[in-house]
């Protein structure tokens, strides 16, 4: 590396941090903060193609590599659940050439993720039925060893699509109250979106207040779709390997400021 190269990057290091310390400073002036953040970990494979690999998976380690990362940044700024969409229904239709390694990347980052020292409580969203049993029996366990943990709620979307989810809501509605001997027409004079809002994967937790999608994409595809009815949306043109604190900062401000009307 040159000189002039070398000053330059320390410059743009200097300034960076600068930026970094006043985008800090003013989060932590701020009073409203999500409670919970889904996150869209769009754009691995184009990063892997931007950076010169010829293989994706290589994007998809990069990405799952940045995990605990985030999740240290959230814990630091008081959030108490995140929702990382790590695969979706839709990823399953990938070539047997590139799932399979994927696969392989998802069970390692959630087995890190729960390892002894990591502060984090799992849980696994997802139709699991549509993974391969080792796969899911692999993520089941290692939700299972965190469950007595007291730190950041983690859901771990995998094998996750938003129409699925309700669907399995319902069914479970419908099976729960076929066993309890309801008539169809009981049910429907009592149903309503409470009682389907129970049997979604994410019950019991509050949903969404900000959902972040990285890559430049700006829709939801999906993602937490009954859940993220009132949630604010924040689009990062970064590729998710590239996304940094000072996005993450960003992402909060610029949260804290909007006013939330939730339908009014």
């Amino acid at each position: 590396m040159g000189r002039r190269s070398w000053i330059r990057r320390r410059v743009a290091d200097v300034v960076y941090r600068l930026y970094e310390a006043r985008l800090t400073q003013q989060v932590n002036g701020l009073e409203r903060r999500p409670r919970h953040i889904g996150v869209m970990l769009d754009g691995n494979r184009r990063w892997a193609r931007a950076a010169g690999f010829s293989d994706v998976a290589d994007g998809h380690r990069e990405g799952a590599a940045r995990i605990a990362r985030l999740l240290e940044w959230c814990q630091e700024s008081g959030i108490e659940v995140v929702t990382l969409w790590l695969l979706s229904t839709d990823n399953l239709n990938r070539p047997d050439s590139e799932l399979g390694p994927l696969l392989g990347i998802i069970e390692d980052v959630v087995d890190e993720l729960a390892e002894p020292e990591m502060p984090w409580q799992l849980r696994i969203l997802g139709a699991l039925d549509y993974l391969p049993s080792e796969t899911a029996h692999r993520l089941t366990d290692a939700a299972a060893r965190t469950k007595n943990k007291t730190g950041l709620k983690v859901n771990a979307a995998v094998g996750y699509g938003g129409r699925q989810e309700i669907a399995d809501a319902v069914r479970k509605l419908l099976l729960k109250h076929a066993e309890r001997g309801t008539s169809i027409e009981e049910l429907a004079d009592v149903l309503d979106v409470d009682h389907i809002a129970e049997h979604l994967y994410t019950s019991g937790q509050p949903d969404p207040d900000l959902v972040i999608r990285t890559s430049g994409e700006q829709r939801m595809s999906g993602f937490l779709l009954w859940q993220s009815a009132h949630s604010e949306m924040w689009f990062c043109e970064a590729y998710w390997p590239d996304f940094r604190r000072t996005d993450f900062l960003r992402a909060l401000r610029d949260y804290a400021l909007r006013h939330r009307r939730f339908g009014n």
